[in-house]
């Protein structure tokens, strides 16, 4: 019969249609070793909500898309006036929103809300790790913003909020908003006292005016900045707002866009700064100090954002070969497949079952416990250090399960295997 030969036999099915969270037993079982009894049936219902999102083919769909259709700058509008704006695909705001409704910025405010928002968080790294960048930062404002009581008044309930609201107005007329973060300079890099932006002040309530560079400058199209810059006093954290509360753009200026090896859905640009308005956040001359709160948060977000890229793509592999055939057998069968997807599988459990464990830590460190506090000084970084550079070599073992198929771009693995340096680098 004509066409035969192109039957289409011994293919595993796109791994779609289920349940991100209840299926994955080791975080589920860290969610209910955190939580409280009275928090865990509607966080569970509310996590397997999520998962069943994460796990269908129209959020995949969107990742995908996404992905292939990256932001694109726009400098200037068709009459020459500068806008410095960033046009991204439909379904980057598709997912952020839903990143957003979901609670991924309102550990906060919530009971449990770190261990809540830690689950949400890794398994929306399986789903479009670009995303999560603005999601990570927007959470992570929130302790530094919390040294100035009215800084933190004025922010703090949009940050926290569960609204997607993406038109650039000032903050006072948003239901919720997003913040991004620019420290490093093309001189010093993670050296943040190498920095030669100045901030000049304009009167005595705290506010500046600030002139210089930054090298990166993710998620442009945020409400709001965390910047450093060098005040008379010293390195000090600065609030940039996108729009001023008068309604006029402040001084933003977009040079280009990070053209990127992963985490292509999300902009990183290098941003100018020409006599650009800010508020001063914490002393002046300790910015670093005040910043470090902000940074610390990230740090535990590249621990649970590796552990999804992990999770993800040791599921992708136990799927794969648990369909497919080869030497009169499963591959899941073979006793060295067996071995090595064993392996694969405990380092991401692993991987999950510490992030969580931190998680839980900051949410007793927020209700008093210095205990678990100083654990997190200790723990956090070395967890930053060791999940992070474990995940690069994991992600490419599970696409070597799939063979040739996995290195191919509609697998989604190739996707994951460029994501998984990026939390190391950062």
């Amino acid at each position: 019969m004509a066409g035969s030969t192109h039957t289409v036999t011994n293919q595993a099915p796109p791994l779609v249609g289920h349940d991100v969270f209840t299926g994955d037993r080791v975080l589920t079982a860290a969610v209910e070793r955190h939580l409280a009894p009275e928090l865990r049936e509607e966080a569970l219902a509310e996590l397997s909500g999520l998962g069943r999102s994460c796990g269908s083919l129209q959020s995949r769909e969107w990742a995908v898309q996404a992905d292939a259709g990256p932001p694109v700058l726009r400098t200037h509008d068709r009459y020459g006036h500068r806008v410095d704006e960033v046009d991204f695909h439909p379904a980057w705001h598709r997912l952020l929103g839903k990143g957003v409704a979901a609670g991924l910025t309102a550990a906060w405010t919530r009971p449990g809300g770190h261990v809540r928002r830690a689950a949400g968080f890794l398994m929306w790294n399986q789903v479009d790790a670009g995303t999560c960048c603005p999601l990570s930062m927007t959470h992570a404002a929130v302790p530094a913003l919390r040294t100035d009581p009215e800084l933190a008044a004025e922010w703090e309930p949009r940050l926290t909020s569960q609204v997607y609201d993406r038109g650039l107005r000032p903050a006072r007329l948003k239901a919720g908003a997003l913040f991004g973060m620019a420290m490093t300079e093309k001189q010093g890099g993670s050296d943040v006292r190498a920095n030669t932006t100045s901030a000049r002040p304009l009167a005595e309530d705290g506010t500046y005016t600030l002139t210089g560079h930054k090298w990166f400058c993710s998620a442009p199209m945020s409400d709001g900045f965390l910047v450093l810059a060098r005040a008379p006093g010293g390195l000090t954290c600065f609030l940039v707002p996108r729009v001023l509360a008068d309604g006029t753009r402040n001084v933003f200026l977009l040079q280009r866009l990070k053209d990127k090896l992963g985490n292509r859905s999300n902009a990183s640009a290098e941003v100018e700064f020409d006599g650009t308005w800010a508020r001063r956040v914490g002393e002046e001359g300790r910015g670093v100090p005040t910043i470090i709160d902000m940074v610390a948060a990230t740090r535990l977000d590249c621990v649970l954002g590796s552990a999804g890229l992990m999770r993800q793509a040791v599921a992708q592999a136990v799927h794969h070969c648990e369909y497919r055939e080869a030497f009169g057998a499963k591959l899941a069968d073979q006793p060295l497949m067996r071995n090595v997807l064993a392996d694969l599988a405990v380092e991401s459990e692993a991987a999950t079952t510490l992030g969580l464990r931190l998680a839980a830590a900051q949410d007793a460190a927020e209700a008093g416990d210095e205990r678990e506090r100083a654990l997190l000084r200790l723990a956090v970084p070395a967890a930053k250090y060791w999940v992070t550079k474990r995940c690069a070599p994991l992600v490419v073992e599970a696409a070597e399960c799939l063979g040739g198929n996995g290195y191919v771009e509609e697998s989604g693995m190739p996707r994951l295997v460029r994501e998984s340096p990026l939390n190391s680098v950062w």
